[in-house]
């Protein structure tokens, strides 16, 4: 986790150019593990994309080297199940994309420095309304 807080400069936007919204809580996620797809300098990832993961992003996420289902306790991770909302890294997600298993992706709370990595164009193909999810 960094140091740097997001909370120090101004308000964090997302991919359609609006306040950025929480991505998810449960699991806490976020390279800050605030819930915010927020991202500073520390984050060489690019955490920036909720995603809404399923059984298929998964397993190719896995076998492209980032497994994110299996628990971590050392971490406080403990491990993704199809529905859950996560922070993912924008290359990440984009590399599970040009797989072919990319998951859905909540644009509302996607930063906006994605749009450096992933074309806006290609984020709504897989945009889905948080409402719903439910």
């Amino acid at each position: 986790m960094a140091s740097e807080s997001p909370y120090e400069q101004a308000p964090s936007r997302n991919v359609l150019g609006q306040p950025l919204a929480t991505c998810g809580c449960t699991p806490m996620t976020g390279f800050y593990r605030d819930g915010c797809c927020n991202t500073g300098p520390n984050d060489l990832g690019v955490h920036t994309i909720c995603c809404v993961v399923d059984e298929a992003f998964l397993a190719a996420s896995k076998a492209l080297g980032n497994d994110l289902s299996t628990p971590m306790p050392q971490y406080g991770f403990s491990g993704l199940k199809p529905g859950d909302r996560w922070c993912v890294c924008a290359a990440r997600w984009l590399q599970v994309q040009q797989a072919g298993a990319a998951c859905p992706i909540v644009l509302e709370a996607t930063h906006e420095n994605t749009l450096q990595i992933v074309p806006f164009e290609l984020l709504i193909q897989y945009a889905v309304i948080p409402d719903q999810l439910h």
